[in-house]
């Protein structure tokens, strides 16, 4: 396997890392942000307050974006599969 290989490989895995944490991770850190802003306006200071609503949030950006991301990775390690006795080459 050539340098070049391993190379677009790595690329390719860590581009798919991005595409299905990346809603996950946008989804929190914008719920979060919010969260924080509100508690800094009324000045509650209650360090959990912050973690209902990211898990909810969470829970629902996987139930609407799960299909897609689970289908991403399936395509990914299908292709990853049938590119297997070119790689080992």
């Amino acid at each position: 396997m050539s340098q070049t290989t391993v190379l677009t490989l790595l690329q390719q895995t860590l581009w798919t890392v991005v595409q299905i944490g990346g809603p996950i991770l946008m989804a929190a850190l914008i719920v979060g942000l919010l969260i924080s802003l509100i508690q800094a306006v009324t000045q509650i200071n209650e360090m959990t307050l912050s973690y209902v609503p990211k898990v909810i949030v969470i829970g629902l950006v996987l139930v609407f974006a799960g299909p897609w991301m689970l289908q991403t990775l399936i395509s990914f390690a299908a292709q990853i599969f049938n590119s297997l006795p070119q790689l080992v080459q």
